[in-house]
Protein backbone atom coordinates (compact mmCIF):
# COMPACT_ATOMS: atom_id res chain seq x y z
CA UNK A 1 0.00 0.00 0.00
CA UNK A 2 1.33 3.43 -1.00
CA UNK A 3 0.06 6.88 -0.14
CA UNK A 4 0.45 10.62 -0.64
CA UNK A 5 -0.69 13.42 1.66
CA UNK A 6 -1.52 16.91 0.40
CA UNK A 7 -2.85 20.05 2.03
CA UNK A 8 -3.24 23.54 0.62
CA UNK A 9 -4.60 26.79 2.03
CA UNK A 10 -6.61 27.41 -1.15
CA UNK A 11 -7.10 30.63 -3.08
CA UNK A 12 -9.20 32.66 -0.64
CA UNK A 13 -8.20 31.73 2.92
CA UNK A 14 -5.19 33.03 4.84
CA UNK A 15 -5.13 30.23 7.46
CA UNK A 16 -5.15 26.49 6.78
CA UNK A 17 -7.48 24.90 9.34
CA UNK A 18 -7.08 21.41 7.83
CA UNK A 19 -4.74 18.82 9.28
CA UNK A 20 -4.03 15.51 7.54
CA UNK A 21 -1.49 12.76 8.13
CA UNK A 22 -0.75 9.06 7.69
CA UNK A 23 0.98 7.04 10.39
CA UNK A 24 2.65 3.66 9.78
CA UNK A 25 3.61 1.19 12.50
CA UNK A 26 6.24 -1.56 12.44
CA UNK A 27 3.45 -4.16 12.39
CA UNK A 28 2.37 -2.62 9.03
CA UNK A 29 -0.85 -1.14 10.35
CA UNK A 30 -1.62 2.17 8.69
CA UNK A 31 -3.74 5.00 10.08
CA UNK A 32 -5.01 7.78 7.80
CA UNK A 33 -6.47 10.81 9.59
CA UNK A 34 -8.24 13.90 8.22
CA UNK A 35 -9.44 16.82 10.35
CA UNK A 36 -11.05 20.02 9.04
CA UNK A 37 -11.22 22.72 11.70
CA UNK A 38 -14.62 24.31 11.59
CA UNK A 39 -14.72 27.48 9.51
CA UNK A 40 -16.55 30.34 11.17
CA UNK A 41 -15.62 29.02 14.61
CA UNK A 42 -12.76 30.13 16.79
CA UNK A 43 -9.44 28.37 16.45
CA UNK A 44 -10.48 25.65 14.02
CA UNK A 45 -6.82 25.03 13.29
CA UNK A 46 -6.20 24.39 16.99
CA UNK A 47 -9.01 21.83 17.12
CA UNK A 48 -7.77 19.96 14.06
CA UNK A 49 -4.19 20.00 15.34
CA UNK A 50 -5.29 18.48 18.66
CA UNK A 51 -7.17 15.76 16.77
CA UNK A 52 -4.22 14.72 14.62
CA UNK A 53 -1.54 14.90 17.31
CA UNK A 54 -3.61 12.91 19.79
CA UNK A 55 -4.49 10.27 17.20
CA UNK A 56 -0.78 9.80 16.53
CA UNK A 57 -0.09 9.35 20.25
CA UNK A 58 -2.91 6.86 20.74
CA UNK A 59 -2.03 4.92 17.56
CA UNK A 60 1.54 4.25 18.64
CA UNK A 61 0.25 3.01 22.04
CA UNK A 62 -2.56 0.89 20.54
CA UNK A 63 -2.35 -2.83 21.38
CA UNK A 64 -4.58 -4.77 18.94
CA UNK A 65 -4.14 -8.01 20.88
CA UNK A 66 -5.95 -6.44 23.84
CA UNK A 67 -8.39 -3.94 22.30
CA UNK A 68 -10.56 -4.45 19.21
CA UNK A 69 -10.13 -1.85 16.47
CA UNK A 70 -13.66 -0.47 16.78
CA UNK A 71 -13.36 -0.12 20.55
CA UNK A 72 -10.00 1.60 20.18
CA UNK A 73 -11.33 4.05 17.58
CA UNK A 74 -14.41 4.77 19.71
CA UNK A 75 -12.25 5.46 22.76
CA UNK A 76 -9.85 7.65 20.77
CA UNK A 77 -12.63 9.75 19.25
CA UNK A 78 -14.18 10.26 22.69
CA UNK A 79 -10.83 11.18 24.24
CA UNK A 80 -10.05 13.68 21.49
CA UNK A 81 -13.53 15.15 21.81
CA UNK A 82 -12.98 15.67 25.54
CA UNK A 83 -9.57 17.26 24.92
CA UNK A 84 -11.02 19.77 22.47
CA UNK A 85 -13.98 20.57 24.72
CA UNK A 86 -11.62 21.07 27.67
CA UNK A 87 -9.19 23.22 25.67
CA UNK A 88 -11.98 25.42 24.33
CA UNK A 89 -13.35 25.96 27.83
CA UNK A 90 -10.08 27.17 29.37
CA UNK A 91 -8.34 28.92 26.45
CA UNK A 92 -9.13 32.47 25.40
CA UNK A 93 -10.20 32.69 21.77
CA UNK A 94 -10.96 28.99 21.45
CA UNK A 95 -14.54 28.89 22.67
CA UNK A 96 -16.80 26.94 20.31
CA UNK A 97 -14.04 25.43 18.21
CA UNK A 98 -14.54 22.05 16.59
CA UNK A 99 -13.41 19.82 13.77
CA UNK A 100 -14.53 17.12 11.39
CA UNK A 101 -12.60 13.92 11.91
CA UNK A 102 -12.07 10.78 9.84
CA UNK A 103 -9.71 7.96 10.78
CA UNK A 104 -9.06 4.94 8.59
CA UNK A 105 -7.24 1.99 10.15
CA UNK A 106 -5.87 -0.47 7.56
CA UNK A 107 -4.26 -3.88 7.85
CA UNK A 108 -3.84 -6.62 5.21
CA UNK A 109 -6.09 -4.94 2.63
CA UNK A 110 -8.93 -4.52 5.10
CA UNK A 111 -9.92 -1.30 6.80
CA UNK A 112 -12.16 0.23 9.43
CA UNK A 113 -13.18 3.85 8.99
CA UNK A 114 -14.57 6.09 11.75
CA UNK A 115 -16.23 9.32 10.71
CA UNK A 116 -17.70 12.54 12.12
CA UNK A 117 -18.56 15.63 10.04
CA UNK A 118 -18.50 16.32 6.31
CA UNK A 119 -14.99 15.34 5.29
CA UNK A 120 -15.29 12.29 3.06
CA UNK A 121 -13.84 8.94 2.06
CA UNK A 122 -14.24 7.54 -1.45
CA UNK A 123 -13.30 4.13 -2.79
CA UNK A 124 -12.36 4.43 -6.46
CA UNK A 125 -12.02 1.68 -9.05
CA UNK A 126 -12.00 1.80 -12.85
CA UNK A 127 -15.65 0.78 -12.77
CA UNK A 128 -17.10 3.12 -10.15
CA UNK A 129 -16.62 5.72 -7.41
CA UNK A 130 -18.26 4.86 -4.10
CA UNK A 131 -18.66 7.46 -1.35
CA UNK A 132 -18.08 5.48 1.83
CA UNK A 133 -18.99 8.13 4.41
CA UNK A 134 -22.20 10.13 4.66
CA UNK A 135 -21.98 13.80 5.61
CA UNK A 136 -23.34 14.78 9.01
CA UNK A 137 -24.91 17.87 7.47
CA UNK A 138 -28.16 19.81 7.59
CA UNK A 139 -28.90 19.14 3.93
CA UNK A 140 -28.64 15.39 4.46
CA UNK A 141 -31.32 15.69 7.14
CA UNK A 142 -33.50 17.45 4.54
CA UNK A 143 -32.76 14.72 2.00
CA UNK A 144 -33.67 11.98 4.48
CA UNK A 145 -36.97 13.71 5.27
CA UNK A 146 -37.78 14.07 1.56
CA UNK A 147 -37.78 17.89 1.65
CA UNK A 148 -35.06 18.28 -0.99
CA UNK A 149 -33.33 16.08 -3.55
CA UNK A 150 -29.63 15.21 -3.64
CA UNK A 151 -29.29 17.48 -6.67
CA UNK A 152 -30.87 20.40 -4.78
CA UNK A 153 -28.55 19.74 -1.83
CA UNK A 154 -25.51 20.55 -3.98
CA UNK A 155 -26.51 24.23 -4.20
CA UNK A 156 -28.47 24.60 -0.95
CA UNK A 157 -27.46 27.77 0.99
CA UNK A 158 -26.95 25.70 4.16
CA UNK A 159 -24.99 22.86 2.55
CA UNK A 160 -22.00 23.49 4.82
CA UNK A 161 -23.94 23.51 8.09
CA UNK A 162 -22.82 20.56 10.22
CA UNK A 163 -25.08 18.59 12.53
CA UNK A 164 -22.20 16.79 14.20
CA UNK A 165 -18.55 17.67 14.85
CA UNK A 166 -15.80 16.73 17.27
CA UNK A 167 -15.43 19.17 20.18
CA UNK A 168 -18.84 20.81 20.01
CA UNK A 169 -20.69 18.36 22.28
CA UNK A 170 -19.81 16.61 25.52
CA UNK A 171 -19.89 13.18 23.88
CA UNK A 172 -19.37 11.98 20.31
CA UNK A 173 -20.35 8.81 18.49
CA UNK A 174 -18.64 8.27 15.12
CA UNK A 175 -20.11 6.28 12.26
CA UNK A 176 -18.16 3.14 11.32
CA UNK A 177 -17.56 1.49 7.96
CA UNK A 178 -15.76 -1.79 7.31
CA UNK A 179 -14.05 -1.78 3.91
CA UNK A 180 -12.04 -4.04 1.62
CA UNK A 181 -9.06 -2.69 -0.30
CA UNK A 182 -8.78 -4.73 -3.51
CA UNK A 183 -5.85 -4.38 -5.89
CA UNK A 184 -5.94 -1.67 -8.56
CA UNK A 185 -8.10 0.65 -6.48
CA UNK A 186 -7.78 3.78 -4.35
CA UNK A 187 -9.11 5.23 -1.14
CA UNK A 188 -9.40 9.02 -1.21
CA UNK A 189 -9.80 10.82 2.14
CA UNK A 190 -10.53 14.52 1.65
CA UNK A 191 -11.95 17.68 3.17
CA UNK A 192 -14.90 19.47 1.60
CA UNK A 193 -12.55 21.94 -0.05
CA UNK A 194 -11.91 19.13 -2.52
CA UNK A 195 -15.22 17.24 -2.60
CA UNK A 196 -17.24 20.44 -3.15
CA UNK A 197 -15.20 21.29 -6.23
CA UNK A 198 -14.54 18.07 -8.15
CA UNK A 199 -17.08 15.60 -9.50
CA UNK A 200 -16.66 11.89 -8.81
CA UNK A 201 -16.07 11.18 -12.50
CA UNK A 202 -13.38 13.88 -12.67
CA UNK A 203 -11.63 12.38 -9.63
CA UNK A 204 -11.81 8.94 -11.22
CA UNK A 205 -10.25 10.20 -14.45
CA UNK A 206 -7.32 11.74 -12.57
CA UNK A 207 -6.69 8.63 -10.48
CA UNK A 208 -6.62 6.35 -13.50
CA UNK A 209 -4.41 8.60 -15.60
CA UNK A 210 -0.87 7.50 -16.47
CA UNK A 211 0.79 9.60 -13.80
CA UNK A 212 2.60 8.92 -10.54
CA UNK A 213 0.63 8.79 -7.30
CA UNK A 214 2.37 11.98 -6.21
CA UNK A 215 1.30 13.80 -9.36
CA UNK A 216 -2.28 12.57 -9.03
CA UNK A 217 -2.47 14.11 -5.57
CA UNK A 218 -1.03 17.37 -6.86
CA UNK A 219 -3.48 17.40 -9.77
CA UNK A 220 -6.49 16.99 -7.48
CA UNK A 221 -5.43 19.96 -5.36
CA UNK A 222 -4.60 22.06 -8.43
CA UNK A 223 -7.97 21.38 -10.05
CA UNK A 224 -9.86 22.24 -6.85
CA UNK A 225 -7.99 25.56 -6.76
CA UNK A 226 -8.78 26.18 -10.44
CA UNK A 227 -12.45 25.66 -9.60
CA UNK A 228 -12.37 28.51 -7.08
CA UNK A 229 -10.36 27.29 -4.12
CA UNK A 230 -12.58 29.09 -1.63
CA UNK A 231 -11.72 26.65 1.15
CA UNK A 232 -8.67 24.79 2.39
CA UNK A 233 -8.00 21.67 0.29
CA UNK A 234 -6.60 18.49 1.82
CA UNK A 235 -6.39 14.84 0.87
CA UNK A 236 -4.88 11.48 1.59
CA UNK A 237 -4.66 9.17 -1.42
CA UNK A 238 -4.07 5.50 -0.64
CA UNK A 239 -3.18 3.19 -3.52
CA UNK A 240 -3.22 -0.57 -3.79
CA UNK A 241 -1.61 -0.48 -7.22
CA UNK A 242 1.94 -1.36 -8.21
CA UNK A 243 2.66 2.20 -9.35
CA UNK A 244 5.51 4.38 -8.17
CA UNK A 245 4.84 7.19 -5.71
Amino acid sequence: MKFVVKTDVGMKRTVNEDRVDVFVRKDHRILAVVADGMGGHNAGDVASEIAISEFQKYFHAYNPSIVKAKDWLTYTFQSINQSIVRHSSITAGCEGMGTTLIAGLFENNKGLIAHVGDSRVYHVTKEKVQQITRDHSYVNVLIDSGEISEEQAKTHPKKNVLMKAVGTERTIHPDFFEVEFPQNSYFLFCTDGLSNKLSESFIQNILFSNKSLEQKGEDLVEEANKSGGEDNISLILLSNNAEEV
